[in-house]
């Protein structure tokens, strides 16, 4: 698999200031929203073509496209399922990369969440919003992340599961669930409620692979976007986000999947 160092060697060419203003579908993970849509933003200024962005969970799209979905581009929130697309035959094998490394936070408005751990072992609260682990990696990494401090069977029975990290993020927000984990990217700017960044070491990381789809193989916009995805005005706005670009010491000793 590419990483972000060394994805460039796929065949974009610098599309961005030749082509005519053209448009692309993209499919976004939830967790990827506000970034996708400021990326998005400077690349129409930029170059004078449109992104039009779709957001939701990552399983769900993988099969949308698998159903003859009309997205071009798909910016996963994991590894696996780009992968699957191209193994399936869905997608451009050498257009894969890794354009971010998700973190995840655990949240909460109501319940004080800075010692994290000790919160979690505490126990003090009714419901724990969690992405549902078979559509969206943010929801795997908690479960791991759970698992790991030995506290996922005491809360087993307190999850509340969102279809997508977006929604689980609004069951915090809305106070529906006294805590929650999600991605750190969602509480960008935000000042409500407490927080606790889950060390790295205690779940596997979570690699977010872009892929042209083959509907877009053809398609400069297409591929120009995914060139401006790589270059340095966009990795700016992921890292802005929370996002790591690489993968850190603590990351290596993760637990496996």
């Amino acid at each position: 698999m590419k990483t972000l160092a060394g994805a460039c060697g796929f065949f974009f060419s610098a599309f961005a200031s030749s082509v005519n203003a053209g448009q692309t579908n993209v499919a976004v993970a939830a967790n990827f929203t506000e970034p996708a849509k400021e990326i998005a933003a400077l690349f129409k200024l930029k170059t004078g073509n449109d992104a039009i962005l779709s957001f939701g969970a990552s399983g769900p799209f993988l099969a949308q496209i698998t159903h003859d979905a009309p997205y071009k581009v798909f910016l996963s929130a994991d590894s696996e399922r780009p992968k699957a697309a191209i193994d399936a035959g869905f997608a451009v094998a050498e257009s894969r990369f890794t354009y971010a490394i998700g973190v995840l936070a655990l949240w909460s408005r109501v319940v004080d969440v800075t010692k994290g751990e000790e919160a979690l072992k505490a126990g003090a609260f009714s419901k724990i919003a969690v992405a549902n682990p078979n559509a969206a990696p943010y929801g795997v990494a908690a479960i791991e992340a759970m698992k790991a401090l030995g506290v996922f069977d005491a809360l087993k029975s307190k999850m509340v599961q969102g279809a997508s990290i977006a929604q689980t993020f609004q069951f915090v927000d809305t106070r529906n669930a006294e805590v929650g984990f999600v991605a750190l990217s969602q509480l960008y700017g935000s000042t409500e409620g407490t927080r606790w960044l889950v060390p790295a070491n205690l779940y596997t990381p979570i690699r977010q692979d872009a892929v042209l789809l083959n509907k877009g193989a053809n398609d400069e916009t297409s591929k120009a976007f995914l060139e401006f995805l790589q270059g340095p005005e966009a990795r700016g706005i992921i890292e802005k986000y929370g996002y790591e670009l690489e993968t850190t010491e603590a990351h290596q000793s993760a637990p496996a999947q």
